[in-house]
Parts: C-alpha cells; sequence; structure tokens
C-alpha cells in the first residue's frame, strides 16, 4: 500500500522571491460579505515564509455551503486540508500542482514474495499519489528500476495497466522470476 507521511509541497511560484514550493499551514481564512462567503487555505513559502491564499470558495451563498464543511473550515481541519489539496477542483482554479516527493512510503506487509517463482500483486493507494510503478515494484521486491524495466521487456513483468508513466490509483502486477 501507498501511504502518505506528510501532506505534499504546492508548486506555484512565490510573488516575493520565486521560490516554486509552498507548504501548507492547515489554517483557513474564511470571509462573509453579507450573504456571501469565501474561503483560503493560507499556504506558506518554503523559503521566505510568504503567506499565500487557494481559493477554496467564493462568492458562494452561505446556505448553500454544507454546515459540516463550514464547522471544518472554522476549525482549521487538518483532514480537510488534505481533501482539498488532493481536489482537482481547487487545483485547476487555483494553478497550482503537487509535488509528492518524499512525502509517501510503501507498506510491502513483509517480505515472504520474494522467494516465490510467480507473484500476482495488488497495490493499492491511501490517497491519490502519483507514482512511477517502475519506482514501486523496484523499492517493493528490492531491485534496481533498470532491472524492473529489463523484466518488462522480457515479459516476466505483466500488468492490465500501463507501467510507464505515473499512476495515482490502484492497479496489480504478475512478476515471473
Amino acid at each position: 500500500m501507498v501511504v502518505p507521511t506528510r501532506l505534499p509541497l504546492v508548486r506555484r511560484r512565490c510573488h516575493a522571491c520565486a521560490s516554486e514550493f509552498f507548504r501548507a499551514s492547515g489554517k483557513f481564512r474564511v470571509n462573509a460579505n453579507h450573504k456571501l462567503l469565501d474561503a483560503w487555505l493560507l499556504v506558506l513559502c518554503t523559503a521566505c515564509g510568504e503567506t499565500a491564499k487557494l481559493t477554496v470558495l467564493e462568492r458562494m451563498t452561505v446556505r448553500s455551503v454544507r454546515p459540516d464543511l463550514l464547522d471544518r473550515l472554522h476549525d482549521n481541519n487538518p483532514g480537510l486540508t488534505a481533501e482539498l489539496l488532493q481536489d482537482p477542483v481547487v487545483q485547476r482554479r487555483n494553478r497550482i500542482a503537487l509535488d509528492w516527493d518524499d512525502a509517501w512510503c510503501l507498506d510491502t506487509g513483509g517480505s515472504d514474495h520474494l522467494d516465490h517463482e510467480v507473484v500476482d500483486v495488488s497495490v493499492r493507494f491511501a490517497a491519490r499519489i502519483p507514482v512511477r510503478p517502475v519506482r514501486l515494484i523496484a523499492e517493493g521486491f528490492g531491485l534496481s528500476r533498470a532491472e524492473v524495466e529489463r523484466l518488462i521487456a522480457e515479459g516476466n513483468l505483466v500488468s492490465a495497466v500501463r507501467l510507464s508513466g505515473k499512476l495515482s490509483g490502484d492497479f496489480t502486477f504478475t512478476l515471473k522470476r
């Protein structure tokens, strides 16, 4: 299982120092103007500490916002921070991307699979973390990435999904030794 170890960094240029990475502060700012509501997730530049706002809600009527969401915004809920960072609508609206480098780990549940001739493996993701399957397989089996690429080329490593590129959803593969 691929498990997040921390929140990902936000890729966005800082207007103060031209750094490209922000970290989520876990704090929200909610502003009401009569019956309209705005909400932002606050992020901090990793280089200079400058605060930037990621729009979560924009000019929404108060009645159209779910009460539980409003409570979580007011409480600075850390789970909501993780949800909103991974929300494609929030990412598109704010023109951001997430940097998952060193923000996840692979939990193999033991190493009893190393000595079998044919191994069927199911990989599950606890969050939408884009990772190269070749990297996961290499890390899980203690192989080099070049060796995993060689196994794919020889047909000894097969999957219903394409193993090149990045995946963020569950997949299975079979390894023949």
